[in-house]
């Protein structure tokens, strides 16, 4: 299996994950699910007015972790990223899940913002074999 077969096999899909931001020069963490793409991007939905919108718009740099949370021996993945905020229908509607309907109602509210987040660097890792593999955006 490749490395980018491994690493889509983690982030492939809605998964719960580990994003940081940046707050007034402090690391800000908070779960949120994204949806992961081939194109080594992820994506989720929030609320405009919530605070990850702010630290995104003041500095576009993140960190994200995900691990499925079922197995310590489960491998896992540290993303570097950038996310951008999208206010725009035609991105929203690209991104629309219908599981977001009970926290949005609508793919038109117009609180409801769409952020993708553009890997640039990613480490995979496995506990068992106890390695680590490093994909960068060329």
């Amino acid at each position: 299996m490749t490395l980018e077969e491994k690493i889509l096999q983690a982030i492939g899909g809605m998964h719960p994950a580990a994003i940081a931001t940046i707050d007034g020069g402090r690391p800000a963490v908070r779960f949120m699910v994204l949806n992961g793409f081939p194109d080594m991007t992820l994506v989720g939905g929030t609320l405009k007015a919530s605070r990850k919108v702010a630290q995104l718009r003041q500095n576009p740099e993140t960190s994200i972790a995900i691990w499925s949370g079922k197995e310590y021996t489960d491998p896992f993945v540290v993303i570097r990223a950038r996310g951008e905020v999208h206010e725009d229908l035609a991105t929203k509607q690209r991104y629309w899940n219908q599981d977001w309907v009970p926290f949005f109602r609508k793919v038109e509210n117009p609180d409801y913002v769409a952020l993708v987040f553009t890997a640039y660097e990613i480490e995979w890792s496995d506990p068992i074999r106890r390695s680590t593999e490093t994909w960068k955006r060329k």
